[in-house]
């Protein structure tokens, strides 16, 4: 991991952690993955509000006053828009994607839920998602939720990645493995 990536990981489970603490402790973790949800929702629809919390040309109080706005728009809870204040005060915005990841996380932990990153060929239909989550589950003894891509490159097979695990049963990896054999041979 490069530093500015680990500085940010680092800052974002921070504020991660003093936010749920301070939901837990006011019974508003159902609250917070509301917030979770439209924040997830802002940063992967709005250029505009990707480009306020990245970039560096927007003073404290511009991006103070915005933030403040959109919280008031977005109907987030007083924790989280005080939590997105404060960040902006201390120009920390840019955090902001790791932070939503790691509350995610921290929330999953707590609720002893994982989730399955899975990249398939072809879309994977509603029985074929519910055999692998209930393999998975009895894999790894917590509920797991999928998150599932497609990558028509595989040509067939799924990558899966749980955690620090990743299984890769796709044919181009296979394909790909027969050919660095077939290499030594020659």
């Amino acid at each position: 991991m490069s530093e500015p990536a680990s500085i940010s990981t680092s800052i974002a489970g921070r504020y991660a952690t003093a936010v749920y603490e301070i939901a837990k402790d006011g019974k508003a973790v159902k609250a917070l993955e509301t917030d979770l949800e439209a924040l997830q929702a802002a940063l992967s629809d709005s250029d505009d509000f990707r480009t306020l919390i990245q970039s560096p040309i927007y003073s404290r109080e511009e991006q103070g006053a915005a933030i403040s706005a959109i919280a008031q728009k977005m109907d987030l809870s007083d924790t989280f828009a005080n939590t997105l204040a404060l960040m902006a005060q201390k120009r920390r915005l840019f955090v902001l994607p790791q932070l939503v990841a790691a509350l995610r996380d921290i929330i999953a932990a707590e609720k002893g839920e994982v989730t399955a990153d899975v990249v398939s060929a072809k879309a994977l239909t509603k029985t074929q998602a519910d055999k692998l989550a209930k393999t998975l589950k009895a894999s790894t003894g917590k509920t797991v939720t999928l998150n599932a891509t497609v990558d028509e490159s595989l040509i067939g097979g799924l990558v899966v990645k749980v955690g620090s695990r990743m299984i890769d049963t796709s044919i181009r990896s296979k394909l790909n493995s027969l050919q660095n054999a077939m290499k030594e041979v020659g």
